[in-house]
């Protein structure tokens, strides 16, 4: 256990000391975001934050080594290839053929070296458990880029890619240890240790002079998608395995009902499903007012809720139809919100603005009873 407990400090110091090391490398040689049309922060923001959690995860993981297989050391090679990818895109701005391309070869390198790959999708039309057969390797494809995109759309206001990664990985090393799953569930718990100095960072205020604030970029954005999905395959498939392979859509669920909600929105508007624009979820909660920070703790919340469902459910052994049709029904609720989101955010922002002034009238009235007296 105490090497456990290593294992978790080192990734925390592990990025921390990566992020005070790598910010005026950053500076030096631009690797920063600029504010433009669709990024409203202020200043150039060095993007090492995808690559500080790497290392402070890589090395984490250095401590616990032995009791890792080969799929592990692949997966490694799949996701320092995606960082890099990643670095590329937030320095050079790469083609979406070209970016899809490398997630594709990612994602061969973990199917087919380390063998990790979707084959049972359960028993989710009551017919007996789904195998894919030969549709498992262009169904994996499609699970892993689906992934890394649906995690990297999420990352658009300070602590959400990080707070959304922080509850699926949550979710998942609770999955793993309620049935015994020892290693994964402390894989998942060093990437969680592994964010809290990024979002420490990335979550400081402007002025803060001995913390800067720092981004996750594209490179750490695609790398916690990548490692999600990983868990998620060795977690769900094989003979014994640690949960059902429908709580993977309960674990993931913003990034994926996020990502499905606004490719569905741009196709009824005619246009390309990868075209950028300011219609997320965290846009639509901006738009009606919310502040960044209020944003944040509202969608993490939900993430963490939904994902909680999923594990609840898994623990009481759900049928695998009775999870995926909940789950299908939680998701049309979601696009049934969002047609009449400007509604219900309003409506919302009344009642906690009604709240707000009684408070306040209560403590006028309490302090004007306080002088009477």
């Amino acid at each position: 256990m105490s090497t456990f407990i290593l294992s978790l400090m080192v990734a925390f110091l592990g990025t921390y000391s990566a992020i005070k090391v790598l910010k005026p490398i950053a500076i030096k040689h631009e690797l920063v975001d600029k504010p433009n049309e669709r990024k409203l922060h202020v200043g150039a923001i060095p993007l090492i934050g995808g690559l500080a959690v790497y290392i402070g995860f890589v090395l984490s993981l250095l401590v616990i080594a032995q009791g890792y297989d080969i799929s592990f050391k692949y997966f490694l090679l799949a996701s320092g290839g995606i960082l890099l990818v990643g670095m590329l895109d937030d320095k050079y701005d790469l083609s979406v053929s070209l970016r899809m391309f490398c997630q594709i070869v990612a994602a061969s390198v973990m199917m087919f070296a380390s063998g990790d790959r979707i084959e049972n999708l359960g028993n989710l039309l009551v017919m007996g458990d789904i195998h894919l057969g030969w549709a498992a390797v262009p169904f994996t494809y499609l699970a892993i880029m689906g992934a890394i995109n649906a995690y990297n759309m999420v990352d658009g206001i300070d602590g959400l890619v990080g707070g959304v990664t922080f509850t699926s990985m949550l979710s998942l090393s609770l999955l793993f240890i309620l049935e015994g799953f020892v290693l994964e569930s402390w894989i998942a718990l060093c990437l969680v240790v592994a964010l809290i100095p990024y979002l420490i960072f990335n979550l400081a205020r402007a002025d803060n002079p001995k913390r800067s604030k720092i981004f996750m970029g594209d490179a750490g954005s695609m790398f916690v998608g990548l490692s999600v999905v990983w868990l998620l395959a060795i977690g769900s498939q094989g003979e014994a395995p640690a949960f059902k392979p429908v709580t993977a859509l309960w674990v993931i669920a913003i990034p994926l009902m996020d990502m499905a909600g606004v490719m569905i929105r741009r196709k009824r508007k005619g246009q390309s499903p990868f075209k950028p624009d300011r219609d997320h979820l965290h846009h639509i909660f901006m738009r009606a007012g919310f502040t960044s920070r209020q944003t944040l703790i509202c969608i993490t919340l939900l993430s963490f809720s939904i994902s909680m469902v999923g594990v609840l459910l898994n623990c009481f052994n759900a049928p695998d139809w009775f999870s995926f049709a909940l789950f299908l029904v939680v998701f049309a609720c979601y696009l049934m919100a969002l047609k009449h989101v400007w509604r219900l955010l309003k409506a919302f922002r009344r009642v906690t603005a009604f709240r707000r002034m009684r408070r306040v009238n209560q403590i006028k009235l309490s302090r004007a009873k306080q002088k009477s007296a």
